[in-house]
């Protein structure tokens, strides 16, 4: 299948891999993305070993690694700000770091511009509102008018993913945990050289993602899913804080600014049975939405796409391809998600 021509749907993390992994193999990608400004949260994100390996794959480790900070412990800490333990990472690619804390800001950045070099073109500000598959090709219309035709289509557009409602209506929606996430940037403080989690009814820890920076994570109960309005979201935040050990408690005043405050209510999803359906297929968060206790959402992304482009390349149909990717990836994915939940 190396002269089919592709079409993905969402060019975030899992988007922009795949692209890159289609590009190296041969295949010409194009990406639509709905968010006009391809705009990005700015805060960070932990990525272990398993994604290390996925960037030295694609053939992007260094570049990712220059923009962002490498770790190989995990600094385990009470309630109390006791120091329990520092749990070394494996390694997966030898002579590189196990994880890395990154921006994903200058994540999006090392992806897009690697995608574009793969051959990939985007378009911002555009959705597919149709998608007619026909069994020799799909042919898509855009929300702006124009139509194209494509050997395949991957829908790559998140937890609440337009593609996955438009092949599976009755698929079940994302599910709330009960829990909250909330996200602030500071200068990286002297000697961060670890991720440091903080355990506890409410779970906090801080991440390196620069030379220069750093993010305090907070995970909190959050019954009946309130909401919080952008004004106040630092004082919200501040208050998730009152009994925190004193390092993470000598951060709060700090929360200052409701624009810098990113906070989440946690979701999942797991789409029992097939991913795909005719040449249209789904991946990442469209398929598989997991919550960040284990740090792995976006990792299971990044190896959909590879794994996908792997089986495009081998197989003789999207269909058999789509089967097969699916075949290698569903245990892990569901058990990410099942023991993140958990």
């Amino acid at each position: 299948m190396q002269q089919a021509t592709i079409l993905v749907i969402g060019a975030g993390i899992g988007g922009l891999t795949a692209a890159i992994a289609l590009g190296r193999r041969g295949f010409r990608v194009d990406m639509i993305e709905r968010d006009p400004d391809w705009s990005v949260y700015g805060v960070g994100i932990i990525q272990q070993s398993n994604v290390v390996r996925a960037m030295h794959a694609l053939g992007i480790l260094q570049d990712y690694l220059d923009a962002g900070v490498g770790f190989d412990y995990v600094d385990i800490f009470a309630t109390d700000g006791r120091q329990l333990a520092r749990v070394p990472s494996p390694k997966l690619v030898p002579e590189h770091p196990a994880n890395v804390g990154i921006g994903r800001r200058a994540l999006q950045a090392v992806l897009a511009g690697r995608a574009r070099d793969a051959g990939a073109t985007v378009r911002l500000g555009i959705e597919a509102t149709r998608l007619d598959d026909d069994d020799d090709g799909v042919g898509v219309q855009f929300s702006d008018g124009s139509t194209a035709r494509y050997d395949l289509v991957i829908g790559a557009d998140g937890l609440y993913s337009t593609t996955r409602g438009m092949l599976f209506p009755d698929a079940p929606q994302p599910e709330l945990t009960g829990q909250g996430v909330w996200r602030y940037n500071f200068p990286r403080e002297p000697g961060l050289d670890a991720l440091a989690a903080y355990e506890g009814p409410i779970g906090m820890g801080l991440v390196p993602i620069g030379k220069d920076l750093m993010y305090l994570y907070v995970t909190s109960p959050e019954p009946g899913n309130p909401r919080y309005p952008r004004e106040g979201l630092a004082h919200a935040m501040r208050d998730k804080l009152k009994h925190a050990p004193p390092r993470i408690a000598s951060l709060a005043a700090g929360i200052t600014d409701d624009t810098s405050v990113v906070y989440k209510p946690l979701e999942w999803l797991y789409l029992d049975g097939p991913w795909h359906k005719g040449r249209v297929v789904v991946l990442g968060d469209a398929v598989h939405a997991t919550t960040p206790h284990l740090g792995q959402g976006a990792g299971m992304a990044i190896e959909d796409g590879i794994v996908l482009a792997e089986e495009l390349a081998q197989q003789t149909t999207p269909q058999a391809a789509f089967t097969a990717w699916q075949a290698r990836r569903v245990a892990r994915c569901r058990y990410v998600v099942e023991q993140s939940k958990a």
